[in-house]
Formats: C-alpha cells, sequence, structure tokens
C-alpha cells in the first residue's frame, strides 16, 4: 500500500522537543522529509547542542513514523547547528566566535565562576565548540579550575592561542602572570588588558564563549557590556537577600545597554550535609526564583551547597567532569541546555548576509 503523506507530515508535526515542548516541525528544525516505497526519511537538525539526547529524539521520531499505516522502516539522522545570534546594536562580532555568554554576579563569593566554567563543559559535553574567558583581571581563577599549566603561544607575536582544558578553548590573565603576582592596575589598565585578551586571541570556530564576568558593576563591566558582541547574560546568585540585591543591579546594567537576560542560577539553595544527607536552606530559600519572577526572566536552575562542588573546582576537574553521571552535574547540563535554547530562540545574526557599501567619487 502507498503511503499518506499527509498523515506522515502530521505525524511528524505531533512530535514535541522534550527540551522546549514545542513541535520540532513548529520550530522548523526538520529537514528533507522524503518517502521512498515504504520508507520515510527525515533530517531533525537542532539548533541548540545536545548530543546525549540524540538516541532519544530519534527514538520518538520512530515511533510516530511506524504508526502511520504502510511504513515499514524511518530513517531518522539527528544532528545540531549553531548559528550567530544577534548582539548589541552597533556592535560587530568577534572573528571565530558565533556567540558570546555573560555570566555575571553583582557581588563576589556567590559561585559565579564555578557555574561558568561547568556551563562551558557542559554545553562543550553535548558537541558544541566552546571557549570561556576569565574577565575577572584582579583575581583569575580559571588556570586552577581547569587545571592548565603554562603560557598562551603566540604564532606572530601579536595574537595568542588560546589554553585548552577538557576540550574548551580558554585564556585568562592568569596565564601570563605569576600565580601570587597582584594586579595592582587602575580601571583603564585593567579593560585594556580584557579586550586584549578577548580580541587578540585566535579563537578556533567556536559556536559559544563563555566570559567570566568579575563581580560588580563597574569599568569592566560596562566596557563588555557596550564594546563586546554579547548574545545574552547569565545572572548568578544566591537565595541571600543582601546577595540577590547586587544581583539586581547587575541585571538592571545589562538591559540598560540592550543585552537579554537568558536566565538566572541560584547557587547554594540548601545545604546538603555530606554525613547523613539531610538538606537546609542556610541562606534562605526561593530567592532566585522571585527574582526571576519579578523581572520575567527564566530561573535556569537551582545547585546546592555541596562539598564535593568546591573540591573539584580546586583540583582542576570541575563536577561536570569529574561526576559526569551525578545528579549536580545533570543540573549544570540542565541549565546549559535552558541557555542554548534561548539563545536558539533569539534572532540570528544576519550583518555577514548583507554587502558592505563603499561610496567612491567616480
Amino acid at each position: 500500500m502507498s503511503i499518506d503523506r499527509a498523515l506522515v507530515d502530521a505525524a511528524l508535526a505531533a512530535v514535541a522537543d522534550p527540551n522546549t515542548g514545542r513541535s520540532f516541525a513548529a520550530a522548523k528544525n526538520l529537514k528533507n522529509v522524503s518517502v521512498d516505497g515504504d520508507t520515510v526519511s527525515v533530517e531533525v537538525v537542532l539548533g541548540y547542542p545536545a548530543q546525549r539526547q540524540f538516541d532519544a529524539i530519534r527514538a520518538l521520531f520512530d515511533a510516530a513514523l511506524r504508526a502511520v499505516p504502510g511504513v515499514a522502516d524511518a530513517r531518522v539522522q539527528v544532528s545540531q547547528q549553531i548559528a550567530a545570534h544577534a548582539v548589541q546594536r552597533g556592535v560587530k562580532l568577534l572573528p571565530g566566535v558565533k556567540n558570546i555568554v555573560a555570566v555575571a554576579s553583582g557581588k563576589g563569593g556567590v559561585g559565579k565562576s564555578t557555574t561558568a566554567v561547568n556551563l562551558a563543559l557542559a554545553l562543550a559535553g553535548e558537541g558544541a565548540s566552546v571557549g570561556i574567558l576569565d574577565a575577572d583581571i584582579y583575581g583569575p581563577s580559571l588556570p586552577m579550575m581547569l587545571g592548565i599549566e603554562g603560557r598562551p603561544e603566540s604564532p606572530d607575536n601579536q595574537s595568542m592561542n588560546p589554553m585548552t582544558g577538557h576540550g574548551v578553548q580558554a585564556n585568562s590573565i592568569g596565564f601570563l602572570v605569576d600565580q601570587d603576582n597582584p594586579m595592582v592596575w587602575r580601571g583603564p589598565m585593567a579593560t585594556s588588558a580584557l579586550e586584549q585578551l578577548l580580541r587578540q586571541t585566535n579563537w578556533h570556530d567556536l559556536d559559544y564563549l563563555i566570559v567570566d564576568m568579575p563581580p560588580g558593576t563597574g569599568d569592566i563591566q560596562l566596557t563588555l557590556s557596550q564594546r563586546v558582541p554579547v548574545t545574552g547574560a547569565v545572572i548568578v546568585t544566591t537565595p541571600q537577600d543582601i546577595a540577590l540585591l547586587d544581583a539586581k543591579k547587575g541585571l538592571k546594567m545589562f538591559e540598560k545597554v540592550g543585552i537579554p537576560i537568558l536566565g538566572i542560577v541560584e547557587n547554594m539553595a540548601m545545604h546538603i550535609c555530606s554525613n547523613c544527607g539531610h538538606e537546609e536552606h542556610i541562606f534562605g530559600t526561593g530567592g532566585g526564583a522571585r527574582m526571576a519572577q519579578e523581572y520575567g526572566v527564566d530561573a535556569l536552575g537551582s545547585l546546592p551547597l555541596d562539598i564535593g562542588i568546591r573540591e573539584q573546582a580546586d583540583s582542576g576537574r570541575p563536577t561536570v567532569i569529574a561526576d559526569p553521571d551525578g545528579r549536580i552535574a545533570e543540573i549544570y547540563r540542565s541549565i546549559a541546555r535552558k541557555v542554548a535554547i534561548h539563545i536558539a530562540e533569539r534572532a540570528r545574526d544576519m550583518t555577514s548576509k548583507f554587502p558592505s557599501i563603499v561610496l567612491q567619487n567616480t
């Protein structure tokens, strides 16, 4: 019997993305649908990295297509294609980088750097090409967290090749100075150093560059927000009212310069006793969710105050690497996936599609 193409299209349209709840067809993720005899072929192209879920997504389509009368075989190919997305008006994209994500907090000590590193590693673990820039000139922590030693090589004495740790490209002022050497610099010097690190690093074909911002809303944060093409920002806070107060200032800063907030991560949401497993909300409860609701942004996830997170980051093997199948690593992967999905849903950068217009006297 011949296969009714309308039934095939209806079956495909009914398959929903488990990460977004939207139909893959409605999101325009389906390509090259074809019917050949009793076989249906379809390509599913995701706009965000999710390699660990390819088999599950393939199974959803296989089940839907085999339920169509006459279909004996379903050939489903799942892949991902990360595009460059729009940034602040008047700022050009960085060569070799499709999307820049700023991970920020209003104050220090809330676990921002640990979140940034695990976020980068989670995206890389899903098949994305990822880099991370340590923008904290005064207190760089990236070399220790990624377990990287040595100095970047310069192929031309003008630029640097990024260092690599756990499959992630990285750069930090910490690679260029001695570990115990304080950076006694005024704001303009620190800002200039950050721009050099960002623009003179030979980032290689990155889908995402995660920027671990320094705490606060000073010169470095303002420079990054105004001059660097940022796709979106992630705000890290704890449930504590004081931390939330400062986190709100960071959020408002990004809003003022036209950078969208991708969501809020709540760190240290509860303490888990390493002996008995008892959970206690030391810093309060629900603060991140309330802030997300107040400002109309996504609460990306909550992480516990767990000694393992600290120990793993200090050892140079953050949680996503040290315990990839653990509950906390899965929380980091869920947060990373939500960030990538929010980016995928944003307007694409179209500047490369337009020709350059040059006016000449003739």
